[in-house]
């Protein structure tokens, strides 16, 4: 479907950048991270660094600007530091244990260098620490606050930090002014173990990475493990033999005696070599304690032996099996995934959406809140929901001035969904089913013109899109892609045509807003949301007229006709919306409709016309303009709508019909009337209705009617039976009917002539006389006895020719009989 953007590229560029860019005076931790995280395109390493907010939490109700100089943990320059800091940790972890065992006698000055130099890596890094951000345990959010980093960091790990950096060696030697240091400055030097801790952080980030394996990254973890704990154990056993005074009475020395002679690789190896024997096997070969201390260590070490067994078995058992099953799941998934798109040789870009879409999701599910909410009663999940999200869906421009009551449900009925960055959640030319509003994050507003991108404008919190395509029931006209990690939510466009059924009121403002909305960018109009080929019928366009006709909304329905929608598309059932209009009385709405030339005589599912739905809900003003306008293009309007109420057998809508003074012999176009129809359907009640008010029965046959039976009704209707009664004449009503008869006889004066009836008259319709507001002053005159003088009179009075002119009473029933005027009445003549 092409569409022509030339008529208001400038009004989009102009417009929906004024009404959907904000000020970037506060950045939220998205936009802190977007160098890194969103940069196009998106890469599946990004998405480990992404932070989810908790639900229902946008940037204006956390606020997390910063002060000063701030370091995102989630920088990759941090990140490379980190592992720079993992290496120097490896180091310490593997050569201080080393220096104390084996080079406490033979110091070796380039290693004192080294060693220097890592733990003024390490003074640097507790600097930075005071300026990087962390990510608070219990909102999941980031906090950019320098003064409660420094708070926490004081707090923490600060102390053990300074402790594990000091350069004890050096300090000794300043102290002594030898090289060579006692055994306690040694061990204080033990304390950069501490720093260990990172290498458990590095090993549980990579096993969430998807680019390493995670077998070899769990086994590398426990190998990692193991060979350190055959490392520190090797060093101090060697240590032991080190410090005993007698040479020989060791484990080492029992297999050489001058050890202490020996080179450092030979030492190093029957040291480890121990350790590993005393780890795996049980019982000893040629290396075996000799002295107490020595199997007292022994013992200690085969305790913690039992002690590092469980742990590897254990670990191995329950943290892969169990503790890291959904890890699995989610790495077999991502495989599967890989798979698909390598045998469908997709594209690079859907193969990044479809995996970081992947990822997204297990971060999500790893914080296990939609599951939770799932659990609860119903009434705890609408509370809890009404809570996260009713703050921001109350300020949405779309929801302004509604009840709160339709607020709640619609909240009750949203989803929370995390977007990954550079998704399309919206694409043009879709129509979708759902509406989404911004909880947090940025989408942008892209349009797609010959293969070229076109960025028109940036959504933040509280902006909605989608409204277009569920409102006006049309495709979209832009793509809606977010720009970072965006938190939307998400309602079904059924649930939101439903819910403004509910109350008219809050359907009628729900449109004024979504209206008012579209003309503040730059005189945007309806037309330009609406689809310009409007030949092609889409099912769902009745949809938006009709719900605008169900709500008067004369004005926005106005603004849809103009922009090309068909007036006369219907509904399932074949409503259209002047059969809408019509029958909730919405008469302005039924003038537009008219002034768009839309057919009156189109017919619903029920054989029913607009014309006749407003008489039947007895819209009078509203039957009045369509039948007028009808029975210009139709003059069998009236026999139709008499016989189709007389089929149907339907008394009360052949008694409305008779007020507003259509001819009851009229025919439809098939040249029937309506007591011939009725006659034929055996509807005895409406053969009575039809003849006490005059119907001719002249040309009716009475196969299906006894001749007494039309003989009583005709008898009741000579002696006076009142008009407009439907139900059966007793004696009693005979009588009154008789009394009536007299009664009119000698006011008309044709008894004695001793009084003289007198009407006025007026030149005119009244209904439309009333409607203009204009009431001229009427004519005086004595009813004359036969209709043909009443014409006669009038003409003289108001100078024009009356013979073939039309008399009504005051509420437009036309009058074809003299004997029906009464004294005072007042009578309507008009060509």
């Amino acid at each position: 479907m092409e569409r022509n953007f030339s008529s208001y590229n400038h009004q989009l560029d102009s417009g929906l950048n004024k009404s959907y860019k904000k000020h970037q005076h506060d950045h939220s931790e998205q936009q802190h991270l977007k160098e890194d995280c969103m940069s196009p395109p998106f890469s599946l390493r990004n998405v480990s660094k992404l932070i989810l907010p908790p639900l229902g939490v946008s940037t204006k109700q956390n606020p997390v600007n910063s002060k000063g100089w701030i370091i995102s943990p989630m920088d990759s320059r941090y990140r490379c530091w980190e592992s720079l800091m993992v290496v120097l940790v490896a180091y310490c972890a593997w050569v201080w244990p080393f220096e104390v065992a084996f080079m406490r006698s033979s110091p070796n000055m380039k290693i004192h260098t080294v060693d220097n130099v890592v733990d003024l890596f390490f003074a640097i890094d507790i600097v930075l620490t005071f300026f990087v951000a962390y990510i608070d345990r219990t909102t999941h959010l980031l906090v950019r606050d320098s003064k409660k980093i420094v708070v926490r960091y004081l707090s923490t790990w600060f102390l053990m930090d300074v402790a594990s950096t000091i350069p004890y060696e050096a300090i000794g030697y300043l102290f002594t002014g030898k090289h060579k240091l006692s055994l306690p400055y040694f061990l204080l030097g033990m304390l950069r173990l501490w720093r260990i801790r990172r290498v458990k952080q590095f090993f549980t980030r990579l096993e969430k990475d998807i680019r390493f394996s995670y077998f070899w990254v769990r086994c590398a973890r426990l190998l990692s493990v193991t060979l350190f704990s055959v490392h520190c154990a090797g060093c101090l056993y060697y240590l032991l033999a080190e410090y005993y005074p007698h040479q020989g009475k060791t484990w080492i020395g029992a297999a050489f005696p001058n050890f202490r002679e020996t080179s450092l690789r030979v030492r190093y190896i029957s040291a480890i070599y121990w350790s590993i024997t005393t780890m795996t096997t049980v019982g000893y070969g040629d290396l075996h304690a000799v002295n107490t201390m020595e199997m007292i260590f022994i013992i200690f070490y085969m305790l913690f032996n039992l002690g590092l067994t469980a742990y590897l078995i254990g670990n191995m058992t329950n943290l892969v099996v169990e503790g890291t099953r959904r890890t699995m799941e989610f790495r077999n998934s991502i495989e599967a995934a890989s798979n698909f798109v390598c045998r469908n040789r997709l594209p690079p870009r859907l193969k990044e959406q479809i995996l970081g879409y992947m990822c997204l999701r297990f971060k999500a599910e790893s914080l296990n809140q939609h599951r939770l909410i799932e659990q609860l009663p119903k009434s705890i999940c609408k509370s809890i929901c009404q809570h996260l999200f009713f703050p921001t869906v109350e300020k949405v421009y779309l929801f302004k001035g509604v009840s709160k009551e339709i607020l709640v449900s619609l909240v009750a009925k949203m989803k929370a969904e995390y977007i990954p960055p550079r998704e399309d959640v919206i694409m043009q030319n879709e129509a979708p089913d759902d509406v989404y509003i911004v909880v947090s994050g940025e989408v942008e507003i892209i349009d797609n013109v010959m293969e070229r991108e076109r960025i028109l404008g940036t959504l933040q919190t509280e902006d909605m899109f989608g409204e277009v395509g569920a409102l006006c029931c049309r495709p979209q006209n832009f793509t809606y892609r977010t720009k970072t990690l965006t938190q939307l939510l998400r309602l079904k466009t059924s649930v939101l045509i439903e819910a403004m059924q509910i109350k008219k009121e809050d359907n009628i403002q729900i449109l004024k807003n979504f209206l008012q909305h579209f003309k503040q960018l730059k005189d945007l109009s309806i037309r330009d949301l609406m689809v310009e080929n409007v030949e092609e019928e889409d099912p769902n366009m009745a949809v938006n007229l009709l719900t605008v006709a169900s709500t008067g909304n004369a004005a926005f329905l106005e603004e849809l006709l103009r922009a090309g929608l068909d007036p006369d598309i219907g509904d399932s059932k074949g409503k259209t919306p002047l059969h809408i209009a019509a029958s909730n009385g919405h008469e302005e709405c039924v003038r537009v409709l008219l002034r768009h030339t839309c057919n009156i005589h189109i017919r619903d599912i029920n054989d029913d016309t607009a014309i006749w739905d407003a008489i039947a809900s007895k819209h009078y003003s509203i039957f009045r303009i369509l039948y007028q306008l009808a029975a210009l293009s139709d003059p069998h309007t009236a026999g139709n709508l008499l016989c189709t109420a007389a089929k149907r057998n339907d008394l009360i809508v052949m008694n409305e019909l008779l007020k507003q003074g259509l001819n009851i012999d009229s025919k439809d176009r098939r040249g029937n009337t309506a007591i011939q129809i009725a006659m034929t359907e055996n509807h005895v009640d409406m053969v009575q209705l039809l003849v006490m008010n005059g119907a001719d029965v002249s040309d009716v046959h009475t196969n299906e009617f006894s001749a007494y039976t039309l003989n009583e009704m005709l008898q009741k209707r000579e002696v006076g039976h009142l008009i407009n009664v439907n139900e059966a004449m007793s004696s009693e009503d005979v009588l009154k009917g008789q009394q009536y008869q007299e009664e009119k006889e000698h006011i008309r004066g044709r008894s004695n002539g001793l009084v003289c009836p007198r009407v006025s008259i007026y030149r005119g319709h009244p209904v439309v006389k009333r409607e203009r507001g204009v009431m001229e002053a009427g004519k005086l005159i004595r009813l004359p006895d036969s209709l043909e003088e009443l014409k006669t009179i009038a003409g003289e009075k108001f100078g024009f020719d009356a013979r073939d002119a039309m008399v009504t009473n005051d509420e437009g029933a036309e009058i074809d009989c003299i004997d029906v005027i009464r004294d005072n009445d007042k009578v309507y003549i008009f060509e």
